[in-house]
């Protein structure tokens, strides 16, 4: 307010969102979210619109997915913290909705886990298969070394995860214990459109081909994207209760394919990809092969 800005974008964590929510709410302040996914944020204040993705909105089709699939007994793993939990119970409300049977829950501390005797606890379970959420960095690596040392592919079961496990910052780091993991996500660096192909020549013409583009540089693209959007259609306007009347309902062409802002809600509706780790042209990627059309945030609908 200081520095008699237009617009607040970023916000990668959802404390900070909630943070900002009164100040935009007083100031009349545009906020668009770049990447807190805490399902709330958006109805902290009517001044806050999400360009990102939330928790809910990635879990909820992997669990459709599965039982499509023929997975209908699943053991769930997550961080335990808020997105963690918003995880699972998107997860397992959406996967007994249409048949499935939890066969377990686990919720792991975020301090450095020694995961050992959780794999070997769902290992003696024999569940058909595991979702799991940690949030992205060194917890999904550490849990698949130690999935693999366990055996516990050639144990029968299946492993399946958001896709936090496989973000593309990470991946290379992470290494083959990643391959072959199913996924869904918003946004992968291998997405085949033109204008993906076209955002990840700008990104690594800017930074180099050692950084890919993740889902946070999707986001932050994103942001600036519908900012422009909006100044468009309000002809350069950046009153506040302008600005929010020209994001609701805003649609373009993102380099993760089709978005939209939800009119009603100020949230994001996008495509939701489900994903396998392989080796393409020597490098780890996320392969897109099944998607959903236009999901929206599954704790914002009608009951």
């Amino acid at each position: 307010m200081r520095d008699k800005v237009s617009f607040i974008t970023g916000l990668d964590f959802s404390p900070n969102a909630y943070a900002v929510a009164p100040i935009a709410t007083q100031a009349k302040l545009p906020v668009i979210v770049a990447n807190a996914s805490s399902s709330a944020i958006t109805t902290s204040s009517p001044f806050i619109a999400r360009v990102s993705f939330t928790v809910q909105q990635v879990s909820d089709p992997m669990a459709r997915w599965l039982v499509k699939n023929g997975v209908n007994s699943v053991y769930t793993v997550v961080a335990d913290y808020a997105p963690g939990v918003d995880s699972e119970t998107a997860f397992k409300k959406a996967f007994t909705a249409v048949g499935g049977k939890i066969a377990g829950e686990l919720r792991t501390p975020m301090n450095n886990p020694d995961f050992s005797a959780y794999v070997q606890r769902i290992k003696d379970a024999k569940p058909q298969a595991v979702f799991f959420f940690f949030p992205s960095g060194v917890m999904p690596p550490a849990f698949l070394k130690v999935w693999k040392e366990r055996g516990m592919e050639e144990a029968g079961i299946k492993l399946f995860a958001t896709g936090e496990a496989t973000d593309d910052s990470y991946l290379d780091a992470t290494g083959d214990v990643a391959l072959g993991l199913v996924t869904s996500h918003h946004y992968s660096y291998a997405h085949p459109s033109a204008k993906n192909q076209k955002f990840v020549k700008d990104f690594e013409a800017q930074f180099g081909k050692a950084m890919r583009p993740s889902y946070f540089a999707v986001s932050a693209y994103d942001a600036l994207s519908a900012i422009e959007a909006a100044l468009a259609k309000t002809k350069g306007d950046t009153r506040g209760e302008k600005v929010m009347q020209a994001l609701k309902g805003l649609q373009f062409e993102s380099p993760r394919g089709p978005v939209e802002i939800d009119a009603a809600t100020r949230d994001i509706v996008q495509t939701v990809y489900i994903r396998k780790t392989e080796r393409v042209n020597g490098q780890l990627v996320n392969v897109e092969f099944d998607q959903f059309e236009r999901v929206k945030d599954p704790a914002k609908a009608a009951p």
